[in-house]
């Protein structure tokens, strides 16, 4: 069982408070912290040792004793990477591929000898990226295509004269082929045509909020109104009318499997993701666009992704789980409202953070205080450990792999 000291990401759509008070740091920070990332990832990886040793070094070393039987499976390295995500702005328009799309364009950009760092490469790794976030606060995110009826709603309700033949394309093959048709387009106009597109949305999302008689609309009409502001040159301005426009509760989950386009918008959460960094950005970004690898990546026909309320762990008493489809991760919570022992499930190497509260880990007679903001890593060999939570109680999440 290790201490782990974890890095901050300070991207510019991030906070100035939330992961700063997580830790116990000055409010605000000098500069916005996006992301705090705890796992093994090359790129930004969580020390040990008072911060003397990278992750992924002390699980190389070791792999047996470090993930147990996953070890082959994963191929000695960590198979997932937990955040905790902060955006005070939009981020990116984005899509992750598949396992079998990440490996082919691993191979074939390697292959073109793009370097694996160039500004304009689309596949920093072999290895697919679905991702579930969990709210810490109430928390807004664009995702997945909306249902084709449902968006040309909206667009007649926006009542642009400059959208209406894009309207009815849509309106005429209300269908993914429509969809991807209608995307395809916007995603490649010229800037001529956006530099008159965007202001005419701007006005009718106005128009919209000062009639009142659209609300279900309202929320849509904001968002447009606040990308427009942000990326008045951008095309996933545009593009963003296509997708589903969700909040969470704190507590509440979003499960994103590959090619689905999301966008998350504001709010904090938990983010856990199979352990790699390939993005496939579609916009409201100054970052590389690949538009013919988005497309080809892209899931038009998915229906809406269901918001996850966690579910009684049926083999850990006092947790709770977020289901997911995949094998690299798990993630539960629990949640005490005084001071309480729970064993610590899961058999392979596992992180524990404390987001409220205090608590301690015990693991083979050692053991380790947890105030909020601190994680621990649990290896395979940390059978049997104990969480104790404070007198006041604690909320912990507890991210490990599914096999």
């Amino acid at each position: 069982m290790e201490l782990l000291e974890n890095p901050i990401r300070t991207y510019a759509w991030g906070s100035r408070t939330v992961i700063a008070e997580l830790l116990g740091e000055p409010v605000p920070s000098p500069h916005p912290q996006a992301e705090l990332w705890l796992g093994a990832h090359p790129a930004a990886p969580s020390t040990v040792g008072g911060g003397t040793r990278p992750l992924h070094e002390l699980i190389a070393a070791d792999p047996v004793a470090a993930l147990g039987p996953g070890r082959d499976r994963w191929e000695a390295r960590l198979p997932f990477l937990l955040k905790v995500l902060a955006a005070e702005e939009p981020l990116s328009l984005q899509a992750h591929p598949s396992l079998e799309q990440a490996r082919e364009g691993w191979e074939r950009e390697n292959a073109a000898g793009i370097a694996v760092d160039a500004p304009d490469r689309s596949y920093r790794d072999a290895h697919h990226k679905p991702e579930l976030i969990c709210a810490l606060t109430e928390f807004v995110a664009l995702v997945g295509f909306r249902e084709p009826a449902r968006t040309v709603e909206l667009l007649r309700a926006l009542d642009v004269p400059e959208l209406a033949a894009y309207t009815e394309l849509l309106a005429g093959q209300p269908c993914p082929d429509g969809l991807r048709a209608l995307f395809t387009t916007w995603i490649t106009l010229p800037q001529s045509v956006l530099d008159g597109l965007v202001p005419a949305l701007q006005d009718g999302a106005v128009r919209l909020l000062e009639r009142g008689t659209a609300q279900e609309w309202t929320g849509e009409a904001k968002t447009a109104l606040d990308l427009s502001e942000r990326y008045p040159d951008d095309a996933g301005v545009l593009a963003a009318l296509l997708l589903n426009r969700i909040t969470l509760a704190p507590g509440e989950a979003l499960f994103l499997p590959a090619g689905n386009l999301h966008a998350y918008l504001s709010g904090a959460g938990i983010e856990v993701m199979a352990n790699s960094d390939n993005v496939l950005r579609g916009g409201l970004t100054p970052k590389h666009v690949d538009v013919p690898e988005l497309l080809r990546v892209l899931d038009f026909t998915a229906p809406p992704p269901p918001v996850r309320a966690p579910v009684p762990d049926p083999g850990a008493d006092g947790w709770h789980r977020y289901d997911v489809p995949v094998e690299e991760f798990l993630l539960r919570r629990a949640v005490t409202d005084g001071r309480d022992k729970l064993d610590v499930p899961g058999t392979g190497a596992r992180i524990l953070l404390c987001v409220d509260g205090d608590a301690a880990v015990d693991a083979g007679g050692v053991t380790v205080e947890l105030p909020r903001g601190r994680a621990v890593f649990l290896s395979a060999a940390d059978s049997g450990a104990v969480l104790t939570t404070g007198e006041d109680g604690a909320t912990v999440f507890l991210s490990g792999d599914a096999l």
